[in-house]
């Protein structure tokens, strides 16, 4: 077996690889941002690599990928492992849910934290037929991971097809949150649709419109960016309707300092009952914790919309007003998150935890992105 360099022109989706002891430490954010905003839910969520591939080409019939993960687990509440998905030229082939690695545990009812210390993983892909063909090993959405090894028993070589850059920014349904696999979260399914090549920048709990976010997207080449904007602004509480429209302006306005041309898609709120009309923070429900299903609920005062809380009502219509004052910006563009989630849907499957799309509806949100955003007519369609 010939142990491959893990280079950053074979690993697809990140911003920084951090050298580390036991190996590369992924980041979707730069170094300089995670000075700037050290916030522990966002820290926890960028080193979780949704939707980074190690991509190459080989003629290898055997490959290796060792990795180390790194976890939060809730006691009576943890969810499957993360999963390293394979795709040869397109086709998925394989799928491995990690072993090992280190977790930290959490007793909700006490607050304690028990960390446990893990082995390396190894997933090992056999069976290829040689040839050039285009390998994909989309790493855990997640859990953090730690790149140990590659290895190949032919020659490894970057892929260097050119493919459309997306961009995407947005919450926890972005990142995949409810997907089991990380090449069938909606953000991957759209990209591979479309052909694009993915940089995601979903972060779960963490779509606050930072403008530190907003400069890193400015400096990143891309040819359609999109923003889902919403979810998070309410289950934190995090603003007035006031603040939001210049937030959303800020935003967009430093998106274009770098980007004049390119296609930006603003993504409104995905259907959730339990903030449709009711005001955050949100909460687990104390009545599940301990059950086989943790569920969410809003804590706020429904009267209180009306004094300018959020509510995902009042965010759809404030896209609305923004996306309308910029109308002299024809590749502004506004996508309605109902047409991708919306009542049917939820009736027909119900958010299982009440704030985030099952598996299921994230191949439906993938399909339906990938046609009403990359399809004729579509913001990135021409």
């Amino acid at each position: 077996m010939i142990t491959v360099p893990l280079t950053s022109d074979l690993i697809r989706g990140v911003a920084e690889l951090e050298p580390t002891e036991r190996g590369l430490a992924l980041h979707r954010l730069p170094a300089w941002v995670r000075h700037q905003l050290p916030d522990p839910q966002l820290m926890a969520m960028e080193a979780q690599p949704a939707g980074v591939r190690v991509a190459f080409r080989t003629a290898a019939t055997r490959v290796e990928l060792v990795t180390h993960a790194s976890r939060v687990v809730y006691v009576g509440a943890e969810r499957p492992r993360g999963r390293v998905d394979a795709y040869v030229d397109g086709v998925p082939v394989a799928s491995d849910e990690l072993t090992g690695g280190d977790r930290l545990e959490i007793d909700m009812t006490t607050g304690a934290a028990t960390p446990h210390a893990g082995e390396d993983h190894t997933t090992v892909l056999t069976g290829l037929v040689g040839g050039d063909p285009l390998v994909e090993l989309w790493l855990p959405h997640n859990e953090a991971v730690t790149l140990v090894a590659l290895r190949a028993d032919a020659p490894v070589t970057p892929d260097t097809t050119v493919r459309p850059r997306w961009i995407h920014y947005g919450s926890s349904i972005s990142q995949g949150s409810a997907a089991v696999r990380p090449g069938e979260t909606w953000t991957s399914i759209a990209a591979r649709a479309a052909g694009a090549d993915l940089r995601n920048l979903g972060f779960g709990g963490s779509a606050m419109l930072d403008q530190c976010v907003a400069r890193v997207m400015r400096d990143t080449p891309a040819e359609a960016i999109s923003l889902e904007i919403g979810i998070n602004l309410v289950n934190l509480d995090a603003m007035h309707l006031r603040i939001l429209g210049p937030a959303v302006h800020g935003f967009l306005d430093t998106l274009r300092d770098g980007h004049p041309n390119t296609p930006i898609l603003v993504v409104s709120p995905l259907l959730c009952p339990i903030h449709e009309s009711t005001p955050g923070p949100g909460a687990f429900d104390p009545a599940t914790i301990g059950s086989d299903q943790i569920r969410f609920m809003a804590t706020g005062d429904p009267a209180d919309a009306a004094r300018g809380r959020l509510t995902l009502e009042t965010i759809r219509d404030a896209l609305r007003t923004v996306v309308a004052a910029r109308s002299d910006d024809p590749r502004l563009h506004l996508l309605e998150g109902t047409a991708l989630f919306g009542e049917a849907d939820e009736a027909a499957d119900p958010l299982p935890d009440a704030l985030h799309p099952s598996a299921a509806a994230h191949r439906l949100i993938g399909g339906r992105f990938a046609e009403l955003a990359f399809g004729p007519g579509g913001a990135f369609g021409g």
